[in-house]
């Protein structure tokens, strides 16, 4: 018997998948809850369990495909049922006739191209050119984006086991003309790959469009002086760690202050619904989290009433989930503001994009020792630049610069936070 693997319920409002990844082929044996296929959905991918023990039966759909919630992804093979059938195969066939020549094995080419071909993560037109070349793709180096194989490398291996004959030489010939452009001399040759956008990436792609095209974006900026922050780290880090579990960091600093600011500043915590403005009395921050396919910001609730150390655990633990690729649609939910950490990559100044339907983002950047006045004496500090992105239709100037400087001077002057001033 076999065992029907249908789309999963994949969240609210969300009725559709793209088939990521198949983690299990054809053949091979399945556990019980283990995963057999990953779907990226608009936010997160998710990864779809087995029901049943058994073996992995056919593909309904391939890499790529749009799949509705309850299609039929696969089936799963009964286990018993399997060893059965995989039983009979190995029969030997009987002796061939003396006269009658043995049948001639496929050919390793051939038969090594279809494996390959479902064991990588292969585009189409890969996958068609490899299959009509009989090349092995695991013999080829590829030189598309991380490694990846081109078809252009393709028809390069393709014609390079071609016979030299006239007519072999003819379709080299046509092949390497198809597979790149003519080479100039002293230069190497150009390729260029085309890859589908995943989900995530076009999702990302036309929420950023459409806050651009929807709010009167403007972006305020100031310095701050991260002077203060940096011996109170130094200062505590080992007790801290030693207590919590947890390293003491920046963004733990940079959320209680932004809650600080927010509740001063309503505004910049308020969202625009209609011709409504909608005002919350909590601070839901959302932390934008780089991972494997892309941007993602799950959201750090109740930031406001969050210890240092609770705050920092959350986006400790969203961190390591965004790489395992194990955040749900339930930990992006929300967020009544974002703060965007460029700095992690060297970022000196940007101007971050708010995150519909909020209507504010706060922006930071690498820390840099830079020559200041204080007191009347050039001295040398480590500085950072802050932006604050923010939807103009809902919030005024004088309001996101009043919320920006009030984040500077609790970085500044870290009791402010606990005096809340």
């Amino acid at each position: 018997m076999s065992k029907e693997v249908k789309v999963p319920t994949l969240g609210e409002s969300v009725t559709e998948a793209t088939v990521g990844e198949w983690l299990k082929q054809p053949g091979d044996p399945v556990k019980v809850d283990e995963p057999i296929a990953s779907l990226e959905t608009d936010k997160v991918a998710v990864e779809v369990p087995s029901p049943v023990n058994g073996v992995m039966g056919a593909h309904a759909v391939e890499v790529g495909a749009t799949v509705e919630v309850g299609a039929l992804l696969a089936t799963i093979e009964d286990d018993v049922a399997a060893g059965e059938a995989t039983q009979v195969e190995p029969r030997e066939a009987p002796a061939p006739k003396e006269d009658t020549p043995p049948p001639a094995s496929p050919a390793p080419a051939a038969a090594k191209a279809a494996e390959p071909a479902d064991a990588q993560t292969l585009s189409p037109a890969v996958r068609r050119a490899v299959l009509e070349h009989g090349v092995d793709p695991s013999s080829i180096k590829g030189t598309g984006k991380d490694g990846r194989l081109t078809k252009e490398d393709v028809l390069a291996a393709a014609s390079a086991k071609r016979p030299s004959t006239s007519s072999g030489r003819a379709d080299e010939e046509e092949a390497q003309k198809s597979a790149q452009p003519e080479p100039v001399e002293g230069r190497a040759p150009r390729r260029e790959e085309r890859v589908k956008m995943t989900r995530m990436r076009q999702t990302i792609a036309k929420r950023l469009k459409s806050a651009q095209d929807t709010a009167a974006l403007l972006t305020t900026f100031n310095d701050v002086d991260m002077t203060a922050v940096i011996e109170a780290r130094e200062k505590f880090k080992d007790t801290f760690a030693k207590k919590h579990d947890i390293k003491l960091g920046f963004m733990s600093f940079f959320a209680k202050a932004a809650c600080l600011a927010l509740k001063d500043i309503p505004a910049v915590n308020a969202q625009i619904d209609g011709d409504e403005i909608v005002y919350f009395d909590y601070v839901d921050i959302s932390v934008a989290v780089s991972a494997p396919n892309g941007l993602v910001v799950p959201v750090v609730r109740d930031a406001d009433s969050k210890s240092f150390a609770q705050i920092e655990k959350d986006i400790a633990d969203f961190g390591k989930r965004a790489k395992d690729g194990t955040l749900t649609m339930e930990d992006m939910k929300g967020g009544t503001f974002t703060i965007s950490n460029g700095g992690v990559f060297g970022g000196l100044m940007s101007t971050p994009i708010i995150n519909p339907p909020q209507s504010a983002v706060l922006g930071l950047h690498r820390i840099e020792d830079r020559p200041v006045v204080r007191d009347g004496q050039i001295v040398i500090r480590p500085m950072m630049y802050i932006a604050l992105s923010y939807d103009h239709r809902l919030i005024d100037g004088r309001e996101a610069v009043t919320a920006l400087k009030t984040i500077k001077e609790a970085i500044e002057d870290p009791m402010r936070m606990l005096i809340d001033l």
